[in-house]
């Protein structure tokens, strides 16, 4: 799965991952400091346990299911759009060549090795900013948020130096077709200039959303992702289809560089306009400028080691999609354009497995907060259930008419056999991934992360993998080689529900 994912899917980019818990102190002048004290006798509470008391009370005590649709549709809603874009930015795309999609797919996979970083902040910051808002401490929640910032900037500018570094051997890495290479390349490298900003708009969304406000999120993702489909096709051609000849405007004909530059400037405008909302203030929390880069030795500390294991979990499944994805390149260009059309469709139906799951762990979050394990085991079970109640409803499309679908990301041409079976796959993994939203939300709210990990890894590298060995070295077709993913998913489900059942991630505190 999957800025999870998510992901922020972690999602924040990885968005299954939610953590943990906070001690109920305020802070004095010396906070910038790294000094959090207790406020003197007499002072007033108010500033420093400053959430808003209804909002607090109702995702402590409220209705489970009426608190996971609250926080849930508008996500999905913002996210719809969003994906609804990369549906568009794929359509047009496709518009260009199958080369294109491949480049494009090639990329993205590589953009992945990068989000490591993402996901070591961003599951420490959603614990930690949804935790300290849940006990009620406002200037925690404060310099969490402003530190989740400055350190996903820094850490995204090393990214960024790193992939630009390794851009143009990676691409030859995974393809020798002279096309796909120009077109990856095209692409690639204002990707990659635009990461800090494209991690930093996921941080923006997390603070909200930790915060309890999930609108405003939605119409920063909403906005955004109309920009980008404006921008598209006239970034992209020269003859803007269906446009050019009724009105006789041209469009820039930058290509993939358009695409590109599309996505990142709707990326960068949904930073700047949150990042703006954050500064003026809102009810829960307001940032400020000149906090950013002041260090915090606890709290820094919490950021880089509590979701160190996430870290540790996406860059070995970073490292196991790239060897996937070298075996499948093998089978030619076609297999890793219909792999990348595959995978943007089945992100597509995921969207309410984004939104549970960033409800659920913020829910969670909030209940071991207050100490209410019950209430967090039931949110756990309620999530699972309503999430694969609601991904039923769009996996259908991809066994109905899944060359239909398909053929509109290649420029109408058939699939054939090779994209069908995969959208079947890919159609009967959406519901195998909505059930382990619960459990992700479970062990990253409670601050117990090693299972997810394990979990992972095990599928991945000692079922998943060596079958796609195989499945190489017997020369077996593509179609054979889909159903790794099915399987890898099947395993680490059940192996999620094994660790849930034996509950430790209930008294698990960090």
């Amino acid at each position: 799965m999957q800025e999870s994912q998510k992901t922020d899917i972690s999602k924040e980019t990885n968005v299954s991952t939610k953590a943990d818990i906070i001690e109920k102190t305020a802070h004095d002048e010396t906070l910038g400091h790294g000094s959090l004290e207790k406020p003197e006798q007499g002072q007033s509470q108010a500033s420093s346990q400053g959430p808003s008391q209804d909002l607090n009370d109702q995702l402590v005590n409220g209705s489970i299911t009426k608190q996971l649709f609250r926080l849930a549709l508008p996500t999905m809603g913002g996210y719809m759009f969003q994906s609804l874009y990369d549906m568009v930015d794929l359509f047009w795309i496709g518009y260009i060549s199958p080369n294109a999609v491949a480049s494009m797919t090639i990329i993205s996979t590589m953009l992945w090795l990068v989000s490591v970083f993402n996901e070591i902040v961003g599951t420490s910051s959603v614990s930690l900013i949804s935790q300290y808002h849940g006990s009620g401490d406002r200037e925690r929640t404060r310099i969490a948020s402003e530190r989740t910032l400055a350190f996903k900037f820094i850490w995204a500018l090393a990214g960024s130096l790193f992939m630009a570094l390794l851009l143009r051997p990676i691409v030859h890495f995974f393809s020798t077709d002279s096309l796909v290479i120009e077109l990856a390349l095209d692409y690639g490298y204002i990707r990659v200039f635009f990461i800090p900003i494209f991690f930093s708009s996921y941080s923006v969304n997390t603070i909200f959303r930790c915060t309890g406000d999930a609108k405003t999120p939605m119409k920063l993702l909403t906005a955004s992702a109309i920009l980008n489909i404006i921008l598209d096709p006239i970034l992209m051609f020269d003859d803007i289809p269906f446009l050019t000849s009724l009105t006789g405007i041209h469009g820039l004909g930058l290509g993939m560089a358009g695409a590109a530059w599309a996505t990142a400037i709707g990326q960068t405008f949904a930073f700047l306009a949150g990042f703006a909302l954050l500064l003026r203030g809102t009810s829960e929390v307001k940032l400020s400028v000149k906090n950013l880069l002041k260090p915090h030795k606890e709290v820094d500390h919490k950021l880089m080691t509590i979701g160190l294991p996430s870290g540790v979990n996406l860059l070995l499944r970073n490292i196991f999609n790239i060897i996937l994805m070298k075996i499948i390149s093998t089978y030619g260009t076609a297999a890793v354009a219909i792999l990348g059309v595959g995978t943007r469709l089945q992100g597509f139906c995921m969207m309410p497995q984004t939104g549970f799951s960033m409800g659920s762990g913020i829910i969670l979050g909030h209940a071991l907060g207050a100490n209410k394990p019950k209430r967090a085991k039931e949110c756990v079970k309620r999530a699972n259930l309503l999430c694969a109640a609601v991904s039923a409803i769009p996996a259908l499309a991809f066994f109905i008419c899944p060359s239909f679908l398909m053929s509109l990301f290649l420029g109408g041409a058939a699939p054939g056999p090779d994209g069908v079976v995969l959208m079947y796959v890919f159609g009967a993994n959406v519901i195998i991934l909505a059930f382990m939203v619960g459990y992700h939300a479970a062990f990253s709210g409670s601050g117990l992360n090693r299972p997810t990990m394990y979990a992972s890894l095990i599928s991945q590298y000692c079922f998943q993998l060596p079958y796609a060995f195989v499945v190489y070295l017997l020369k077996l077709p593509v179609t054979v080689l889909w159903f790794a993913y099915m399987l890898g998913d099947i395993v680490c489900l059940w192996l999620l529900h094994l660790y849930y059942k034996q509950d430790k991630w209930l008294g698990n505190r960090v």
